[in-house]
């Protein structure tokens, strides 16, 4: 019988390895939020563009200006966003003064998104911007926006002449708009977007944000593949069984039903955070570390992916509906009972999928992706499981043995683990699994920095690296479509089937069983 696993915590050993390399800073340019009197703004965005002026990133010629309804005056919408920022867990302390330096540049514009008079106000103040500071500005819009207005927002950019639109990238100075998720609902919705976008605007000006890849260990993926030798040969399908990517959420969806009914866990999570997943797992290594380079590699490999046949949905995808259970001891209700869901609601809160990548690389290696609410953990994580050995010469043991993981732990606890077998001291043999854990916090110390810290930087200097293409996107929807509409096709039976607090319902635990496998339980 195996020995209990243990755990062997990893350290930075050479923390002067490599020489620093100059932070990348942002570029003068005017912050344009439109939509600021939503959540986004007060949890994330403003909190985020502090922390940039706190660690030096943002240019000393930088403004932000809030746009939306209300009426506000500058230091009513100042005082919010104050109280926003003191009151963020990503900040953590706030240095004397430091306030005082960003609030100067926080200013306010009120009006209706759908008014074209509206964005004339917002060029205007802009402009004034401009003309104060006496050199050359970028302009950066940030649409925290309902995606109904998508469209309009940048038809107003556009005929306002706030973005014109640049078919030359080194043109200064630049325009460019970032674009929450949802990018689109389906296929047809995403194209008719990217359609009236790209008739207004460049690629190289668009930037469809998502979180996801914003994230330490989502960005450290590519540097694990492609800086150590030692995994890049044995990435591919002579080694790896399979790959497990993991979105688990302990959450209902609390607020969120009204947006959840018409979304479902595919919309909400596959089409964009588990696919952008999966095509950093599988892409093949780029010419060199550049925003079109990369994200070429990710296009090609979701243009890859065997799309499942629809009358073949129930053999590729499980869906399923949390009921009531207990979280951490505390009772919950089934996603039936919450606020604004109906009482027979078929909307899908957890899905499985078996998803085959069909070129040279990973041709036979099944890539299950779930994502579900309600479950035992929150965790998120991609895990490389090997194949065993192909001869098992300590029969004794039974082959009672662990098939050695890689795990990328993206959230909560950031890092990377290997699972392997090592010999227990003794006279006999004996096996166990031992964990070489490496931790960012443990090693690096707790980090107060967020993902939009990341990305609203990255947007700030032009570098699309860590998002979302146009071709990306719709490839990604023609991957999650068929499933999406199998399953409003046809009634589920037996929902709600897992309890809150379970690791889904059982025919997922099936469907990953028919290759041999079994869910892992980060």
């Amino acid at each position: 019988m195996s020995a209990p696993s243990l755990a062997i915590p990893l350290q930075l050993t050479e923390p002067m390895a490599h020489p620093a390399q100059p932070l990348k800073r942002g570029d003068p340019c005017t912050a344009v939020i439109l939509g600021a009197g939503g959540d986004l703004t007060r949890r994330k965005l403003m909190p985020a563009l502090y922390h940039l002026l706190r660690d030096g990133l943002l240019h000393d010629d930088f403004s932000v200006v809030g746009a939306a309804r209300e009426p506000l005056s500058d230091q009513a919408f100042r005082d919010r966003m104050r109280e926003a920022v003191t009151s963020s867990e990503e900040i953590g302390h706030m240095p004397d003064g430091t306030w005082d330096r960003f609030a100067q540049r926080i200013h306010y514009v009120q009006g209706d998104m759908t008014d074209p008079a509206f964005f004339a106000a917002v060029s205007q103040r802009v402009a004034e911007f401009e003309r104060a500071s006496g050199q050359p500005r970028g302009r950066l819009f940030y649409l925290a926006l309902p995606p109904s207005v998508y469209a309009t927002a940048v038809e107003h950019l556009s005929a306002t002449g706030l973005a014109p639109r640049m078919d030359d990238p080194a043109q200064r100075p630049w325009a460019r708009v970032i674009i929450e998720k949802p990018f689109g609902t389906s296929l047809a919705t995403a194209r008719a977007l990217n359609q009236v976008v790209l008739k207004r605007l460049a690629e190289h000006q668009v930037y469809r944000i998502d979180h996801y890849l914003g994230k330490e260990t989502v960005q450290n993926l590519l540097v694990l593949r492609f800086a150590n030798s030692i995994f890049e040969p044995i990435w591919n399908r002579q080694h790896i069984h399979h790959v497990q990517i993991t979105a688990a959420e302990t959450v209902g969806v609390e607020h969120r039903a009204g947006y959840y009914e018409q979304a479902g866990v595919v919309r909400d999570m596959f089409q964009n955070h588990l696919l952008q997943l999966l095509a950093l797992t599988a892409m093949e290594p780029p010419v060199a570390f550049r925003a079109e380079e990369v994200r070429d590699e990710k296009a090609k490999v979701l243009r890859a992916v065997r799309p499942i046949p629809p009358d073949e949905i129930a053999d590729y995808a499980v869906r399923g509906q949390y009921g009531p259970g207990a979280i951490d001891g505390t009772a919950v209700p089934g996603y039936r009972q919450e606020d604004r869901v109906a009482p027979a609601s078929a909307t899908p809160t957890y899905a499985a999928v078996r998803f085959l990548v069909d070129n040279w690389r990973w041709q036979g290696v099944p890539f299950f992706v779930r994502s579900g609410k309600r479950l035992a953990h929150r965790a998120t994580e991609i895990a490389i499981q090997f194949r065993r050995p192909p001869h098992l010469m300590f029969s004794h043991t039974d082959g009672r043995f662990s098939a050695n993981v890689l795990a990328i732990r993206i959230q909560p606890n950031e890092g990377i683990s290997l699972c392997f077998e090592i010999k227990v001291p003794g006279v006999e043999v004996r096996m166990t699994s031992v964990h070489m854990d490496f931790s960012y916090a443990g090693v690096f110390g707790p980090t107060d920095h967020s993902a939009y810290e990341t990305l609203l930087l990255d947007a700030m200097v032009g570098d699309g690296t860590l998002y979302a293409r146009s071709d990306q996107v719709e490839a990604a929807w023609a991957l999650v479509d068929p499933i999406v509409a199998a399953w409003e096709a046809a009634a589920p039976e037996g929902f709600p089937n897992y309890p809150s607090g379970s690791w889904g319902p059982a025919a997922a635990d099936t469907l990953i069983a028919r290759d041999g496998g079994c869910w892992r339980q980060p």
